[in-house]
Formats: C-alpha cells, structure tokens, sequence
C-alpha cells in the first residue's frame, strides 16, 4: 500500500517508519523535505520504502493519508492537499485540542473528524490512531495480549483498509461504527491524555475484552 504520512512529529512519525517496516511504501510530506530524515521523529535513518518529500507530492497517488499534524494546522494542510484528496482514504489521527486540553468541539459538538470531512468532503475520511500515544504505537503489546484501536468512518472499503494498517501494527483493531462515533473517540482521547499526564505516564493503554 501507498502511504502519505503528512507531518511527521511523533505519531506520524512512529506510524509511517512501522509501516514501512512492514513492506507499504511511506512518503512522508513535510515542509522543509531538505532536512531529509531528520524531518521525521522516531529514529536516525528512515526505514526502506521510506522518503521525504513536500505534502502534495506525498498524496499525488496515495492510497492512504494519514493527518497527523497539530490541530490547528489541519486547515491549512488540507487546503495545501486540495484535489489530490478525492477519493482517497484519508485517515484523521487527529485532536481538537483548545486551550488547557480541551475539546474544541464548537456549539454543535461535532468531532474534528467531521470538520476534517466538511474541509476535505470528496475524501473518504476515516478516524483512527487518535486514542492513545505514541509509545504505544511503536509497540501496542501489554502481556502478551494487543490493545485496542477504535476507528470509524462512513465509508466501508476505506474503513477496511484502515483496519488492515491498524492490524499492521499489532493493535487490536474494532470498528466503532460511523465517523459521527469520532466524537466519543476525541473523548476517549481526552481520557487517555489526562490519565498519562495526571500521573500514570505513557505507558497505560486500552483493551477491549470480550466473553
């Protein structure tokens, strides 16, 4: 699979260097691409079938593109993208992020997925990669046992290719239901983040269990 990572901190960075670990061709679109590897978080030399390159040239031909970048750049990395998003997977591992770590959900309590949806409307956005660090990211494994990683989206092939590169990673991928579900996704985002920086650290994550 043909992946565009935009932004390359350290979510976009931990999941495109894993991909490309697994065999998918990862272009990672960045503003500066000059700076080469030291663009992406996560390690020194990128992995094989990995490269640096501006964002449009990464979703020219994409089959996946995986958002990764700060909230309040969405905007403008979506206005960047423009055509080269129709029709194309375009996963959200996003947060709305306001001010003191809150939700900016506005009067209609919509998710940032959504707005993602309404800036982007001919892709098929999927939310997914948004519950939990990137720590575990790079290793999802507690005990033995995977956890979890929710995604959703209104679109089933598209969500079906998300749930191949969340099972890519070793997490346990559910299927949470339409990307209105997103909302409780950013909640459960929100609930992970205040646990790890209210005292637990990083290395707490969710597993669903079934009987």
């Amino acid at each position: 699979m043909r992946i565009a990572v935009i932004g390359a901190g350290n979510v976009g960075g931990t999941l495109g260097r894993r991909w490309a670990q697994r065999g998918h061709e990862v272009a990672f679109g960045v503003r500066d691409p000059s700076r080469g590897a030291d663009a992406v978080k996560g390690g020194d030399a990128l992995p094989a079938g990995a490269s640096v390159v501006t964002p449009e040239e990464a979703a020219r031909g994409a089959d996946v593109v995986v958002l990764a970048t700060p909230w309040d750049a969405v905007p403008d990395a979506l206005r960047e993208l423009g055509p080269a998003l129709d029709g194309v997977v375009l996963v959200d591992a996003t947060n709305p992020l306001g001010p003191g770590l809150t939700l900016d959900v506005g009067p209609a309590c919509e998710s940032g997925a959504e707005r993602v949806q309404a800036l982007a409307p001919r892709a098929r956005v999927v939310k997914a990669f948004n519950t939990t660090g990137f720590s575990n990211m790079a290793d999802p494994v507690y005990g033995g046992e995977p956890t979890v990683m929710f995604y959703a989206g209104d679109d089933p092939e598209a969500k079906s290719a998300v749930r191949l590169l969340v099972a890519a990673l070793g997490f346990d991928a559910v299927d949470a239901g339409p990307l209105a579900r997103s909302r409780e996704l950013e909640h459960l985002a929100m609930l992970w983040i205040s646990l790890a920086f209210g005292g637990l650290g990083r290395d707490i994550a969710f597993r669903l269990v079934r009987r």
